[in-house]
């Protein structure tokens, strides 16, 4: 399985072989949503908490005597039924959310994404991802010159969620530079995620012969 390798100013530069088990994997869409729903489920974080009765502020003293009122009965005003009292069954900010998913379904996942993403024409490799300077000004025209690759004439244009860049290792010049796209993300090679493959629509990978193979 061979692709095309460009450079930064969007020419071809070469051809790597890419290895079936990552870029050759069949769609699977009860994994990808099994991982996908586990993963966002990992990442919540419960905000909103209610008071048990236990925990309302008064009520200490008997509302009034048991009987000889004419009234119902109360023992506290912070029972649930009091406007103002503790509440039942509401949402507790300490429950745990986590759904555990195996690093091998995780992989796989990850790697039916790439394959897919692949044979949709979603997937640019690129020898070296480098700026003269790490200024944004830079990163645009690095992008532009990217857009001419056939394929790719969104990457430029494509307000939201346009593309991940992963590179070969953490450049924080290259993070500066693009941070200031809020469409564009840089990350390492190895940080990438389903969430993050599923959430952008483009992927430019940086040097693939050293990350998947060989040409």
């Amino acid at each position: 399985m061979d692709a095309a390798i460009y450079d930064i100013d969007g020419k071809k530069s070469g051809t790597v072989t890419l290895p079936e088990n990552v870029f050759g994997v069949r769609w699977n869409a009860d994994l990808v949503k099994q991982v996908s729903d586990s993963l966002l489920s990992a990442k919540r974080k419960p905000i909103a908490h209610t008071k048990n009765r236990g925990e309302v502020r008064g009520g200490g003293k008997k509302p009034w005597q048991q009987k000889g009122t004419g009234r119902a009965r109360h023992g506290s005003i912070r029972s649930p039924i009091w406007v103002g009292g503790g509440v039942t069954g509401g949402p507790r900010k300490e429950k745990n959310f986590e759904r555990k998913v195996s690093k091998k379904m995780k992989a796989k996942a990850l790697y039916t994404i790439l394959s897919q993403k692949f044979r949709d024409g979603e997937v640019l490799f690129v020898d070296k991802v480098a700026l003269s300077a790490p200024k944004t000004k830079e990163a645009i025209n690095a992008l532009r010159s990217l857009s001419n690759v056939k394929g790719f004439e969104n990457i430029f244009s494509k307000k939201n969620n346009a593309a991940v860049i992963a590179m070969l290792d953490k450049n924080k010049e290259m993070e500066r530079a693009f941070n200031n796209l809020g469409n564009i993300e840089v990350i390492e090679a190895r940080n990438l995620s389903p969430l993050l493959l599923l959430e952008y629509k483009y992927l430019i990978i940086e040097n693939p012969k050293l990350v998947y193979g060989k040409s």
